[in-house]
């Protein structure tokens, strides 16, 4: 599993994603994902000649964007003080070019600041993020798909064996992976017509909510694979923040018994893991074929892989610790 919102965060490539989430136009917008393909493009490159040979399943970029934007409070506290700084300039009225830049600066980081405040949200866990992100925000997950493929045809010409499978993440309805779907697999064809080379490639998504595993005999319909995002459905299903609940009462909750493990350790196989149970009948009742795995911390526990194995699930993966 390769993620790819931190691929984002690197030093030269975030003032260009700051761009394009502050663009107050589609061409702006699209004049900085430009910027970034390039970027990507090389990220796919390593990833696949490293990997020769083997399957690649990468996720589209699932964050929230304010992830990406200054911290509000922090710009808050310096919008105050340059305003103050502002002040006590025209009043001395000791430097005209002074005045002038700190006037300059302080306009700059208002457009900020009203940018990260229109961002901000209750529970940035349900808010803007994965596949919606990608629905709102023309052109992202497109310059993406873009750079996938043309990194992979890249790399087949040079006689690197590559199989790519595209994650969706977040899906929650059938029509949210099936606009996605189509989308994408639209840049995929146009990007091998281009380059006059053909890659094998699957599209899937991330059950990570309820409803997706609920409703996976119409997810499955347009789906080629399936991977469990195992920490963020224990998340939906408890109704629990990780961050919170571990930090504050979880642990207590497993020493005094009221829970007899901690569920972000361990797959819980009478709530999470019966969601995940309905999931594959269902998905696999209509495309026999879905291949299906999960991914997260619960992918190195061992009785998370035994119930695994019990469901008929094709693999796990976890991270390296």
């Amino acid at each position: 599993l390769c993620r790819t919102e931190h691929m984002f965060f690197e030093e030269e490539r975030l003032p260009i994603v700051q761009k394009m989430i502050l663009a107050k136009t589609d061409e702006e917008r699209q004049a900085a994902l430009e910027q970034l393909l390039p970027f990507q493009r090389s990220d796919f490159e390593g990833i696949f000649k490293a990997m020769d040979g083997l399957s690649v399943i990468i996720r589209l970029i699932d964050p929230p964007l304010h992830e990406f934007l200054p911290k509000h409070d922090d710009l808050l506290v310096e919008v105050t003080r340059l305003k103050m700084e502002v002040a006590l300039e025209q009043v001395w009225q000791s430097n005209p070019q002074r005045l002038e830049e700190l006037t300059q600066r302080l306009a700059a980081r208002e457009h900020l600041l009203q940018a990260v405040e229109s961002m901000r949200e209750q529970n940035p866990m349900l808010g803007l993020r994965g596949c919606r992100l990608a629905i709102t925000l023309p052109g992202l997950t497109e310059m993406q798909v873009r750079a996938i493929f043309e990194a992979a045809c890249n790399m087949t010409r040079k006689r690197v064996k590559v199989h790519p499978e595209i994650m969706i993440p977040l899906v929650g309805h059938v029509n949210e992976l099936r606009i996605e779907r189509a989308k994408l697999e639209k840049v995929a064809k146009q990007v091998m017509a281009e380059k006059k080379v053909s890659v094998p490639y699957k599209i899937g998504t991330m059950i990570e909510l309820p409803r997706a595993a609920l409703t996976s005999n119409e997810i499955a319909q347009h789906a080629d694979f399936y991977s469990f995002g195992t920490n963020d459905l224990t998340q939906t299903v408890f109704g629990l923040s990780r961050d919170d609940a571990e930090g504050k009462f979880l642990l207590r909750y497993v020493d005094e018994k009221i829970l007899p493990f901690n569920p972000f350790q361990t797959i819980d196989r009478e709530g999470v893991g019966a969601l995940m149970r309905v999931c594959v009948e269902k998905g696999r009742g209509v495309n026999k074929h879905l291949e299906i795995g999960i991914c997260g911390e619960h992918g190195g526990d061992p009785s998370s892989i035994e119930f695994c194995h019990e469901l008929g699930l094709n693999y796990v993966s976890c991270s390296p610790y």
